[in-house]
């Protein structure tokens, strides 16, 4: 088949469309060029914003930490005191030292210095100077005349020493004591340079720029070369303008290459006005060549729809039209991509609508972005909604047991699950993931419904029960509070997440309302440091009751409820006084609380999800340093101690009040301490120690003398004869009266016993 209708609309199209792809590429590229700088625009304002935030967050934790310090430290209320320093230099040291340290754990701060109004004394970090020698006598001047200016002063000079150059700082005056106080001042410098080191490190690129003006648009600092002429100021294009509240400075940022974007607009309005012309070419030309070669065309399409059909028929290969199927296939195959992708897009606008929804982020248009998204059920109003968050607990063994693609398997089952339960139940359910162990949920009911919590408790009981049984996975559930509105959903979520933060108090039942929490009100934090000391003070002295104390710290954080944090810290607390009191003693004992292996047993701890579990890590850990202290204790005092308490029993074992707690009074042991010593050393029983003894007295009185058997008894110890007796036959063999008629001498009626 010849084909010279297709080499003719070749040679007439192809010239056009050659010349309109050329212009639509670069129609495309002043598309992407917009976007681009769009894009640019609001990159540059984020950047901007941040370093602002950065900035005020750093100046306003500088003013934070120095009022902490002089709230917290009383040496500085005692520096007010002329008497009081006079008499103890010691203050003036340290309120240097506090000084010292606030400055060297900022590193934006360049001095602090305090005045005192009585003597007009500036105590500054390098010791007392007097007010004539002072070098910032006008600041302090002004300040004390506007005592109740709370803000940052205006860039100014001062230097601290006279051999210093004057440096650029922002300063901020506090009048002492806090808050309101008229004995002094408290001010602090933060140095210039450190800021415009701060400012110059979050700056974006060669390309972009920073100029900080203030209130009256004077340039403070650029992040520009140091040579500001008017030329260089004009070649910048100033994209955003945010202001800080805290310094009354403006920040102006930009691209320093602004000329670019002014040729890119020029050169993209010739193009579009070139595409325009081309455009309206191409059709008078299309229209033409079209009118020219219809006929021929219609007539060659006409026979090759016949020569089509004739070879269909006969099932011969078809001709060039199979060129237009394919291209149809090339279509459908974009246009099912596209769709695909545009699926894609949903999901991460609803994705993103959620979040938005559980930080209350533009509540304004939360109807309107859930309406058009299609989130919300057809024909019902939710007016009861409720935030569950859905943990999943010992999320480390999750994570080990089961590979990437499993577990992102199994988190998108969960939320379909928990989904579907929810319809199930008539609920309105959505579930999206908001932590990597973490899951969100919405739920929500119309209609005035007054069982909402209820429901929602079976729904959730509900749900951990089927998960545990199908997927083999243990979940938690924090529910917050019943909300009316979308936009204080906000609210529901953060009781949430408070509620999971007692869930190793709470979290038995694996659900936690909001509504069961406890309140602080009457909690008193010292039950928990009490019963810690306790702990410790029956851990120092070796009773082994330390164990009944645990028992009951854990029951009382139980009873109470305690936040998982405040547990910790309560625990942590007690290890801290058992260390002051241990870890001195001997390099053993302070392995358990700075060795290398406390790292990984504080981590396990704070990866631990119930109480249990916690308890039994402590009750481990607490096991082994009372096993070191014990080593510890034996091998010091254990000779000594048994060297003293043999020879006291020796000289007293007739005494019938002889016991086990007597020696605990005697020596303050415990008498346990006592048993376990006997058994060590002679390896026999206390009682038995005694009785030996009084055996061993019993035969040389017997023997030897005439006094009775109720005499004898009561000199070796014993209350009455019966029991004398009853003991004697039992260790030598016969009664004592038996034993005197055969006259048995004290060294043939036993062994001899050397201790």
């Amino acid at each position: 088949m010849k084909r010279n209708w297709y080499r003719r609309m070749l040679l007439s199209y192809f010239p056009i469309f050659l010349f309109t792809v050329t212009i639509l590429i670069f129609l495309s590229f002043i598309v992407v060029n917009d976007i681009s700088h769009k894009e640019t625009v609001k990159a540059d304002r984020i950047t901007t914003n941040y370093m602002v935030d950065r900035l005020s967050r750093s100046l306003k934790g500088i003013e934070m930490d120095v009022l902490e310090e002089v709230e917290k430290n009383d040496r500085y209320r005692d520096f007010l005191n002329t008497e009081l320093t006079r008499e103890n230099r010691q203050v003036l040291f340290d309120v240097v030292d506090s000084m010292r340290t606030l400055a060297a754990n900022d590193s934006l701060i360049n001095s602090i210095y305090v005045y005192r109004i009585e003597d007009k004394l500036v105590l500054t970090r390098s010791g007392l100077v007097a007010w004539d020698e002072f070098s910032d006598r006008p600041f302090v001047e002004q300040a004390l005349k506007n005592p109740d200016n709370q803000g940052w002063s205006p860039i100014r000079e001062y230097h601290e020493f006279s051999t210093e150059q004057d440096k650029r700082v922002i300063s901020i005056y506090k009048r002492e004591p806090l808050p309101f106080g008229t004995e002094g001042l408290i001010v602090v410098n933060v140095d210039m340079y450190a800021v415009e080191q701060m400012i110059r490190s979050m700056k974006i690129g060669e390309f972009s720029f920073v100029d900080v003006r203030d209130e009256s648009g004077n340039l403070l600092f650029s992040t520009r070369s140091a040579d500001l002429s008017e030329h260089a100021e004009k070649s910048g294009r100033v994209l955003n303008r945010v202001e800080s509240e805290l310094l009354g400075w403006q920040f102006e940022s930009g691209i320093d290459a602004g000329q670019l974007f002014l040729w890119v607009s020029v050169i993209s309005y010739v193009w579009v006005v070139i595409g325009v012309l081309t455009v309206v070419f191409a059709i008078f030309y299309i229209i033409y060549i079209t009118r020219r070669n219809y006929k021929p065309i219609r007539v060659m399409m006409n026979r090759i729809e016949s020569i089509q059909l004739r070879e269909d028929a006969f099932g011969l290969k078809m001709d060039e039209l199979s060129m237009i199927d394919r291209t149809l296939e090339n279509l459908i195959q974009q246009t099912a991509d596209f769709e695909k992708k545009q699926r894609e897009n949903l999901l991460v606008s609803k994705r993103q609508l959620f979040h938005d929804i559980m930080q209350g982020d533009d509540p304004e248009s939360v109807a309107d972005r859930l309406n058009k998204l299609g989130q919300l059920p057809k024909g019902e109003k939710l007016d009861q909604l409720a935030f569950i968050v859905v943990e999943i607990s010992h999320y480390r063994d999750f994570r080990s047991l089961f590979s990437v693609r499993d577990q992102h398997t199994l988190k998108f089952a969960l939320t379909n699950v928990l989904q579907e339960l929810a319809q199930a139940d008539g609920m309105y359910g959505w579930a999206e993931w908001i932590a990597e162990n973490r899951m969100g949920m919405i739920v929500g009911l119309g209609g005035g419904n007054s069982s909402v919590k209820e429901k929602i408790r079976i729904f959730a009981d509900k749900g951990r029960l089927w998960v545990a049984e199908h997927l083999r996975l243990s979940l938690l559930f924090g529910v917050g509070h019943i909300e009316r509105e979308w936009e204080q959903v906000e609210q529901s979520y953060k009781a949430a997440v408070d509620a999971l933060h007692h869930k190793m108090s709470l979290g038995k039942e694996a659900v936690i309302m909001s509504e069961d929490l406890p309140g602080d009100a009457g909690r008193k934090w010292y039950k928990y440091v009490q019963y810690g000391s306790e702990l410790v003070r029956e851990f120092r002295l070796l009773t082994g009751e330390w164990r009944a104390y645990l028992e009951r710290l854990f029951g009382l954080m139980e009873t109470d409820c305690l936040k998982d944090e405040d547990i910790r810290m309560v625990l942590q607390t007690m290890m801290d006084m058992l260390g002051n009191e241990l870890s001195e003693m001997s390099g053993d004992l302070r392995e358990h609380f700075k060795g290398a292996e406390i790292a990984a047993k504080q981590r396990a701890a704070d990866e631990t999800v119930t109480l249990n579990e916690l308890k039994a890590l402590y009750l481990e850990r607490l096991t082994e340093i009372y096993r070191t202290y014990v080593a510890h204790s034996e091998t010091k005092n254990h000779r000594a101690m048994i060297n003293e308490l043999k020879a006291y029993i020796e000289e007293n074992f007739e005494n019938p009040d002889l016991s086990l707690k007597h020696l605990s009074d005697r020596f303050h042991i415990s008498g346990k301490y006592v048993s376990y010593l006997f058994k060590e050393e002679f390896n026999m029983k206390f009682v038995d120690f005694i009785v030996k003894l009084r055996m061993e007295r019993a035969e040389e009185l017997l023997a030897e003398t005439e006094e009775s058997v109720q005499n004898i008894a009561l000199q070796v110890g014993y209350a009455n004869s019966i029991t004398f007796g009853r003991v004697f036959k039992r260790i030598v063999g016969v009664t004592p009266g038996d034993y005197r008629k055969l006259k048995f001498k004290p060294g043939k009626a036993r062994q001899s016993w050397d201790i």
